[in-house]
């Protein structure tokens, strides 16, 4: 496998990493944070004109035509920055399921809103008794003439309180764990009988519960009843990027310990030159490159639509769990007691990668899908 960037992606990564070193310090970062929704509405109309936001999109639909590689660099960088703007959420995530249910007018115009910056957006598809079984859908819709009308509860959108539009996950046809019957629709945020309460997670991005009470005009996206077969592959598309997204952050954070480590000092020498100390930095590094690989793997097959593209992606999955609880564990008690202050941005690294540890299902969740699959290949 070649794992060298092309000259464009290159350019993405320096473009990402120079904005982050120039514009997005840990302090503006908490800043942004801080505002209405959990990030800096300039800083996102920046992406824009950077040309972020319509990279992941088809050329048909304006976008850049990027592959799981552009994606991954992106990602990866923003990691490394704590990045807080909602590009999984609107991009990913909302402008994902667009890009994948075809090229028609509704498509066309709300993505061009995703590309330009002007439009946010969400994904509404957890209850509170779905855990992380996508499939586990009791909100309804009933046809209301040439529209829908939803009824039901969806519990930790992100990106919910901000969002103009959001697409929801609902039941038309079958049980309550049917992966057939399960439609998605279009909403606006706005609208009669949809009622937001918006909270902050514990990495301090935003998210929000939303109920609908008769929501009238929603919009089919797709096929009636066929909306999980979209809604798992846009999902392991975005899984894909959370796992690039935290190698960012345990590559930063191994990086900032080994360099606390040769300037803090314990009975009168670097505590980098403890030999104990060391073999601790080896693991956390190690741990990093191994996520590493495996994430290069992934990305590979993704892009080559490999037959063992999901295997390989549960299989990241497990690891970026497992690295990432040893590398925040690492990272703080190598920091001391500092490492547990809200005023280091250690711990805030820490809090993201549990955040994406629990996205779409732990490691040992995808533990178990990961045998139940290699189970069912042979």
């Amino acid at each position: 496998m070649n794992f060298n960037l092309s000259e464009e992606q290159s350019m993405i990564k320096d473009s990402v990493a120079r904005f982050i070193a120039d514009d997005y310090s840990f302090e503006q970062r908490t800043k942004n944070v801080a505002m209405e929704h959990g990030f800096n509405p300039a800083t996102w109309q920046t992406f824009a004109e950077l040309g972020w936001l319509s990279i992941p999109f088809p050329s048909s639909l304006g976008g850049f035509g990027g592959s799981a590689v552009d994606t991954m660099v992106i990602m990866e960088e923003f990691g490394k920055g704590l990045v807080a703007e909602p590009y999984v959420a609107t991009v990913l995530l909302f402008g994902g399921l667009l890009a994948h249910s075809g090229e028609g007018e509704i498509q066309q115009e709300l993505i061009s809103g995703i590309i330009d910056g002007s439009l946010q957006g969400g994904f509404a598809y957890l209850e509170r008794q779905s855990r992380f079984e996508l499939s586990d859908v009791k909100t309804t819709a009933a046809a209301d003439g040439e529209l829908y009308r939803l009824n039901g509860e969806k519990t930790v959108v992100f990106n919910g309180a901000a969002a103009n539009k959001l697409i929801v996950s609902a039941r038309t046809a079958g049980d309550q764990c049917d992966e057939n019957g399960i439609s998605l629709f279009l909403i606006d945020t706005q609208a009669e009988g949809v009622s937001v309460v918006a909270y902050p997670m514990m990495d301090g991005q935003q998210a929000a519960n939303i109920t609908l009470n008769n929501v009238t005009g929603a919009q089919l996206i797709g096929e009636l009843h066929q909306g999980f077969g979209l809604i798992q592959a846009v999902v392991n598309d975005t899984m894909l990027a959370l796992c690039a997204e935290a190698q960012g952050i345990m590559q930063k954070l191994t990086d900032t310990t080994v360099e606390y480590s040769k300037t803090r000092e314990q009975f009168g020498t670097a505590i980098g030159n403890f030999q104990a100390l060391q073999h601790r930095m080896v693991d956390m590094f190690v741990a990093g490159e191994q996520t590493r690989s495996l994430l290069y793997r992934a990305v590979c097959s993704a892009d080559a639509n490999s037959e063992d593209a999901l295997k390989d992606l549960l299989a990241l999955k497990v690891m970026v769990g497992r690295a990432g609880k040893l590398i925040g564990g690492e990272a703080i008690q190598l920091h001391g007691g500092m490492g547990m202050t809200d005023e280091l941005d250690v711990g805030h690294y820490v809090k993201r990668l549990m955040m994406i540890n629990t996205t779409f299902g732990d490691a040992d969740y995808n533990q178990q899908k990961f045998v139940k699959l290699s189970t069912q290949l042979g």
